[in-house]
Parts: structure tokens; sequence; C-alpha cells
């Protein structure tokens, strides 16, 4: 069932809103990005909540922004274009950020409010419709995340009393020295009943050591009035971990990477490497795929099954059909068809497509290009904004010509066309079915179906050039002693070696 299932079945005569916090500046992390917006795993860390959000089913998804507003909103509106944007004002806080949203929200709306914070990316839906689900059979006022971490510093404390029952939040600076002591910290996470959190909001005040609103003074207030209060403590920290710095950032990261691979290694991929495969969220990957060591499948990469990929490839946003062999390749934007063989040593750019059982070899780069099905190109070439049929050969050294200074041009490739050797295609040019070229052939206007191309100078050789304009080189020496033995000798000598 998934997680919007999962508190719809448990809620049925209430709705549900999320109020993501995303206004802080993030100046820890030293960056002119936004926090928020840093990636992991290929997508901005409140993409992830967002994420989170969407699954939920909330009815609302308001995303309170306040630092570098415009970047912020513009990114949140891509990836939610049904999200609400709140701005908020003048008065520091994360109590101040939850009452602007709460503002957002149409008035006749009465059901829970879902606090999450955009620095939060590994927090999933499951866990929270479980808070929004014991939040809502309980009857709770508040119902919060917390977490034990061995070193809690710079977190607040959640203080219980003796019977082990909530009794408040008090922040790492506002802390006495026996709270300091206190392991089990505030995850920021929080569901609220909407009428009491809006009422309490109007009551908090700046009275403390930073001068904010705090919205951990609700909680306080709530308890004091002997509201219904449950703190839920996770057993796994990773989901409540924020990310405040690139050291942050860089763990949470590998972590992130880790649960992808664990999950696609229980759907039947093989994973080499994993500590050195790099799987992005919007990855897709088959049964009996087979990831080798320096992996890094980036965007919406998809992958079928019995493929194999790797060593040392990165592929973003690419398709890749079932059996095929990628190995030692850069890609972007292309498709390799079923069963293809791309590298090593392969530069797909992006639109380069590669048919079923075609081959793109040996240090070999394409942009803007289709090879057909069957068809190869084996090593040290480049095809630009060229199509290629059915089972034809390129030969080694083959490039197009495809740019004249201004404007780029098309090659046009047949079927079952032979090419040879260190050939350039001079676009625009069209190359008919079944033609054959010769090495060193360039080729400048179309051919027809059939026909050999050639353009083949004769060789002239000029004896006693290197001698008369090369005089003291190794080589000139060289020509000298041969010419004193006479050509007999340099025949005998090349027959013996």
């Amino acid at each position: 069932m998934d997680a919007g299932a999962l508190w719809r079945n448990a809620v049925t005569e209430t709705n549900l809103a999320v109020i993501v916090l995303a206004a802080g500046a993030g100046t820890r992390m030293k960056s002119r990005t936004p926090k928020v917006l840093h990636r992991l795993g290929g997508v901005p860390l409140i993409g992830h909540v967002l994420h989170t959000a969407a699954e939920l089913g909330a009815g609302h998804t308001v995303v309170v922004v306040r630092h570098d507003r415009d970047r912020v909103v513009e990114a949140v509106l891509e990836l939610a274009p049904e999200a609400t944007i709140a701005d908020q004002d003048e008065i520091p806080g994360t109590g101040r950020a939850v009452e602007v949203g709460l503002e957002a929200l149409p008035d006749e709306f009465g059901g829970t409010v879902v606090v999450l914070s955009g620095d939060v990316p590994l927090l999933d839906s499951g866990t929270v419709a479980r808070l929004v689900q014991a939040h809502v059979e309980r009857r709770n006022h508040l119902t919060m995340l917390t977490a034990a971490y061995d070193d809690p510093s710079g977190f607040g404390r959640v203080v219980r009393n003796e019977h082990g029952e909530f009794e408040a939040i008090v922040e790492h600076k506002d802390a006495t020295e026996a709270q300091l002591r206190i392991r089990e910290i505030n995850a920021g996470v929080y569901a609220f009943e909407t009428a009491t959190i809006r009422r309490v909001l109007r009551s908090i005040g700046q009275a403390n050591a930073q001068g904010e609103k705090y919205l951990t003074d609700a909680a306080s207030v709530l308890s004091r009035e002997g509201g219904r209060i449950e703190a839920v403590q996770v057993t796994d920290n990773w989901l409540v971990q924020g990310v405040n710095d690139r050291l942050q950032l860089g763990a949470t990261a590998a972590e992130y990477n880790r649960r992808i691979i664990a999950e696609w290694q229980r759907e039947g991929v093989t994973v080499h490497d994993p500590a050195t495969t790099i799987i992005e969220r919007d990855v897709t990957l088959a049964p009996d795929v087979e990831l080798f060591p320096g992996t890094q499948l980036r965007g919406a990469t998809s992958v079928a099954e019995g493929a194999l990929i790797g060593p040392d490839t990165t592929l973003v946003d690419c398709e890749v059909g079932a059996d095929a062999v990628v190995k030692r390749t850069d890609a972007t934007l292309s498709v390799i068809g079923a069963r293809a063989s791309v590298g090593p040593w392969a530069y797909l750019r992006p639109n380069s497509i590669v048919g079923d059982d075609g081959k793109i070899g040996t240090f070999v780069e394409t942009k803007n290009t289709t090879i057909g099905t069957g068809s190869k190109v084996p090593h040290l070439s480049y095809l630009g904004d060229t199509t290629v049929g059915e089972q034809s050969n390129v030969g080694a050294g083959t490039i197009t010509a495809n740019y004249d200074g201004v404007e780029k041009h098309r090659t046009t490739v047949g079927d079952h066309v032979r090419s040879g050797s260190h050939n350039v295609f001079v676009a625009p040019v069209t190359i008919q079915d079944g033609v054959y070229t010769g090495a060193g052939t360039v080729v400048r206007k179309d051919v027809p179906a059939g026909s050999l191309a050639i353009s083949v100078a004769p060789q002239r050789n000029i004896e006693g050039w290197v001698v008369a304009n090369r005089e003291g080189t190794a080589a000139a020496e060289a020509a000298a002693r041969a010419s004193e033995r006479g050509p007999e000798s340099t025949t005998r000598e090349s027959e013996s070696m």
C-alpha cells in the first residue's frame, strides 16, 4: 500500500496540508547556491521533500521562502507546480515561518498540518504517514518525531517528565547543563491540529537567546495547557538527518546512494562494487542488469534486462536496450539499442542513437547521429549530424566534416555501405546504399548506390629531398648511409627484418 493510501485509510474525516520550511540562508554551505537547491541523488534537497508531500497525497503544499527567494521559487514550481508559495517577513524563526505558511492555506481548512524542513531529504512518506495516522487516531494536538544522537550538540533537546511523557523542547543555546546531557533531540517534523497551532503561534514571542519566534515554543505552550503531545522517536536517524554544510551533504548523499543501490540489488540488479557506483533517484533498472565498478547512472537513465554497464561509465538521461554492453563510455541523452556494443572509450553526445546490434567502438565520438541496426563504427571516428543506415561499416579514422564555419550540415550514409579508413565526409553529402569508398577518400559530393568512391592522387617520390633539405638531421644521415649501401642492400635489410 502506498503512503497516501496508508494515511487516507486511517484518516477518513479530515484532510492534510504540508508546510515546507525553505526560508533559511544556509550560510554554513558557503555557497552561491541556496542550501535547499544543492543536489542529492540528482535532485535538489527540497525536491525530495516535495516528492514526499506528493506521495502523501497532501491536499495543500505550502513552501515558505525568503533567502534567494526567486531562485528557490523557480525550482519549487518546476518540481511541484501545484505548490503554494508563502514569503516569510522580517520576523525571524521557524514559528513565524509556519505562521505565514498557515496564512497561505484556505480559511476553511481545518485538517492536519504537517511541517517538514526543506533540507531533510531522506525522510520518506511512509514514516510521515505513520506520524499522521498516530496523530489523528490518538487525537493529539501535536505529534512530533525525535531521534537519539550520541552527539546531540547544536540540536534542541526533548525534555520528558519522570513518566517519560513529553514536557518541552529546549534549544541548545537556551539549555541548562543538565538539559545539554539529554541525547534525544527534536527532529523538526511535526503534525499539528490546525486550529490549535494557529492559536498558539499567535501567543508566542521572541524572548530567547536568538530573538526568534521558535516553533518549538508551541510545544511548550501546549504542554503547559495540558494539550495532548506525543514525541515519537525514530529508530533510523538518517530519516531525519538535516543538511547544513558540505560535510553533511556528502555523508547524506553517500547514505542515500547506498540505500538506492540496496533497493536495486533486491530487485535483481548486480552491483559489483557499490562503493564506486552511483545511481540517481530517477534511474530505472531491469532484472539481470550488471553494473561494474565506476558506473554512474544519472538523470532519467533506464537500462533494460541483461545489459552490462561499465566499468568506468557515465550515462546521463540515456536509454539502454536489453543485453547491450556499454563499457568505459560517457553518454548523455542517447539511446543504445538491444544487443548493441558501445566502448571502450566512447563519447556519445546528445541525440546519439545506436540501433539494435550496432557498435560504437574505441575512441569514437558521436553527436546528433543515428547508427542503424547492425551498423558499426569500430574505432577512431567522429560522426556529427549523421545518419547511418543498416548493416554498414564505417572505417577507422572516419570523420564527418559537418560544420562550415557558419552552419551545421547533415551526412547520410545508406545501408550496407563499406567506407575505407581515414575517410572525410564533407557535409551536406549523401552516400547511397551499397557504396564502397577507398582508404583516404574525401567525399565531397553524393555517391550513387553501388559505386566505389575514391579520391586518389598519384604518389610522387622526390628522391634526395631529405638529404638536401634536412642536412644534419638523423633522418638525413640514415638516408645517406642507405644511399651509400645501394638499393640492393636496403632491400636485403628490409627482407631480413
